[in-house]
């Protein structure tokens, strides 16, 4: 079963006639920015049952994330989640929103997604260990070596321990 994608300004047109429209990204990432007229609910959360609906075969629902990976990977979960529904993905998901001149809401105020912040603390570390390395000593390398390590871990096993203690910092706490 293919799903179709449509534009930011077919998706406008058929969310004011009454289309659904849902964001999948997690509850971070939708504080810091997200599409007034969008719903969260995020893949871990349609992942683990919940559901927005009932929906009826001739209801609409038109899925989105950030870049529209997300929808593409998961389109099929995402239509088993609103059946009998008509469901379509939001080509390029909020990047394509914004870049088409789309209304979007703000709070530049809340943190960073927890992700980008763990994609920051990893790549400062791994470059704090290669610079170190090189300029004050060679066993430097061995925390570039032990975050590349938790990398791995992470993507093997789903359980990352910065992101862990990063959502413990008090600038992530609600």
């Amino acid at each position: 079963m293919t799903i179709k994608s449509i534009s930011p300004a077919e998706a406008k047109v058929l969310v004011a006639q009454g289309a659904a429209l849902i964001d999948i990204r997690e509850r971070d990432e939708y504080a810091r920015e997200n599409i007034a007229e969008a719903h969260l609910l995020p893949l871990s959360a349609i992942e683990n049952g919940d559901q927005l609906g009932p929906f009826d075969p001739f209801d609409t629902v038109i899925f989105h994330c950030q870049s529209g990976m997300r929808t593409v990977q998961n389109a099929q979960k995402l239509a088993e989640s609103v059946a009998p529904a008509k469901v379509l993905l939001l080509e390029g998901g909020l990047n394509a929103w914004k870049k088409d001149g789309r209304e979007i809401f703000a709070d530049k105020s809340q943190p960073l997604p927890l992700m980008r912040q763990v994609q920051i603390a990893a790549g400062t570390l791994v470059l704090a260990g290669v610079v170190l390395g090189f300029s004050v000593h060679q066993g430097f390398f061995l925390l570039s070596g032990f975050v590349g390590a938790g990398l791995v871990f992470a993507g093997i096993s789903g359980f990352c321990g910065m992101a862990r203690i990063l959502a413990k910092m008090p600038w992530n706490r609600p």
